[in-house]
């Protein structure tokens, strides 16, 4: 009996998540950009494949709300590929969430996602999960700030060669 109780109780997150999703169309219509109740489910869907395969527990949900929330305004995202970046989007999260062994939150997670896309990586997922998260997961790792970037580093034999 307990078993089904948890089988109804996870039916009751998933559609609760997938209302969640819905709710953002509110947000993103004024950027041409919308879900339809299929494509939440599938969002849901990559969400919880991703835990799985990531060995991670969520308790609660809104991963998928909360990037939803940040990309919005991209100017790299349109119509024809928003939801199959918000899937990547999401499998890009949750592997850097364990790349980073926790030390980043989910928020700051995802800001400097959407500052990398939008910014260095001009909109390609493949130098935003390639090289900017990968450095920034370093940077965690070794104890520096995550925008940390070898090349701010002032070469003082240059400098001094100048005066």
């Amino acid at each position: 009996m307990g078993f089904n109780l948890m089988a109804i109780n996870s039916n009751i997150l998933q559609i609760q998540s997938v209302n969640e999703i819905m709710k953002c169309n509110d947000l993103t219509e004024q950027y041409g950009l919308f879900l339809t109740l299929q494509q939440a489910k599938e969002l849901v869907e990559t969400r919880l494949q991703e835990l799985n395969s990531n060995g991670r527990i969520e308790f609660g949900g809104g991963i998928v709300e909360k990037i939803i929330k940040e990309f919005h305004d991209s100017p790299y995202l349109i119509m024809e590929n928003y939801a199959d970046y918000l899937h990547q989007l999401v499998e890009i999260f949750y592997f850097y969430k364990n790349e980073t062994m926790d030390l980043i939150g989910d928020d700051e997670l995802i800001r400097f996602m959407k500052d990398s896309f939008d910014g260095v990586c001009n909109g390609s997922l493949e130098l935003l999960a390639g090289k900017e998260l990968y450095r920034m997961a370093r940077n965690l790792r070794y104890g520096r700030d995550p925008y940390y970037s070898e090349e701010d580093e002032i070469d003082m034999e240059e400098y001094y060669d100048q005066y």
